[in-house]
C-alpha cells in the first residue's frame, strides 16, 4: 500500500489502551508479515495481550491493577 501525503495520518494515544490509526493501514509486524486493515479507523494492540494482535481486542480491559490486586485480598 503506498504512502501518500495528501494529508499526515492521525493516531490517537488512549492512555491504558490501544493506538487509534486513521486507516487504511499498513502494519509491518516484527517478523516481517504484514497486516492490512482497510477500515477508516483501527485501534493497533499496545500491550500485546489481544488474540488478534496486532488489532487490539480489548483484551487490556482484563487487566488489574498491582493496587487493586491488594486491595481485593486485604
Amino acid at each position: 500500500m503506498p504512502s501518500t501525503f495528501d494529508r499526515p495520518r492521525r493516531i490517537t494515544r488512549d492512555y491504558d489502551g490501544p493506538l487509534l490509526v486513521e486507516g487504511p493501514v499498513e502494519f509491518i509486524c516484527g517478523d516481517g508479515s504484514v497486516r492490512i486493515s482497510r477500515r477508516l479507523a483501527v485501534a493497533v494492540c499496545t500491550c500485546r495481550r489481544s488474540r488478534a494482535y496486532p488489532w487490539c481486542d480489548t483484551s487490556h480491559r482484563r487487566r488489574t491493577e498491582p493496587d487493586a490486586q491488594v486491595e481485593a485480598k486485604g
